[in-house]
């Protein structure tokens, strides 16, 4: 089995569920900033957001890798002001996200309740190729493929904080420094 980068995250593993892709042959820049656009967003948002990309609807915002970056009106929702629409990284990414969100049904998790929690994108190794140049000359010609790991999780239940302070027992010595707890340790001594 392979080891998650992100694993770490994962408090609950009863909760969560994890999809991953190789060697994937898609830019790992624009990789990236998909799944920053995509982090933290629920499930069924990130699909319409997603298709909504595909569509040219809106915009996937392009804020670390935006060298020679276009500018975009639809980018303004986002507080930024380059972005494009990488269908060939969105098309892998809901890939992932349906089997990631396949395999949280295998494990019975409540699909409504489903979130992207961390999306890890990674380089792979370049292929590599040759272009010809002039004059005799050759040039590298390289992909960047990416390593994609996506992880589901279900948000948890909240529990509310007692109100009634007998709920919660405070120990006599609580809020007191180290000094002030051996004082009262050896005042306790004396007395007793």
């Amino acid at each position: 089995m392979v080891r998650y980068a992100a694993a770490a995250l994962a408090t609950n593993p009863e909760k969560t569920s994890k999809a991953r892709g190789d060697y994937l042959r898609t830019h790992f820049k624009n990789m990236r900033e998909v799944a920053a656009a995509l982090t933290g967003l629920k499930l069924t948002k990130a699909y319409a957001y997603l298709g909504d990309v595909k569509e040219h609807k809106q915009v996937i915002p392009f804020r670390r890798f935006s060298g020679g970056v276009g500018r975009a009106s639809q980018a303004k929702q986002f507080k930024a002001t380059q972005g494009r629409w990488p269908e060939k990284s969105v098309k892998f990414i809901l890939g992932l996200l349906k089997n990631a969100e396949s395999n949280a049904d295998a494990k019975n998790i409540e699909l409504e309740d489903l979130y992207i929690k961390n999306i890890v994108v990674q380089q792979a190794p370049k292929t590599r190729r040759r272009t010809y140049r002039a004059h005799g000359r050759i040039n590298p010609y390289q992909g960047h493929p990416c390593h994609v790991e996506v992880i589901l999780s279900s948000e948890g239940v909240e529990v509310e904080r007692a109100k009634d302070k007998d709920a919660v027992a405070k120990s006599p010595l609580a809020g007191l420094n180290r000094r002030q707890v051996a004082r009262r340790r050896i005042e306790a001594a004396r007395t007793a």
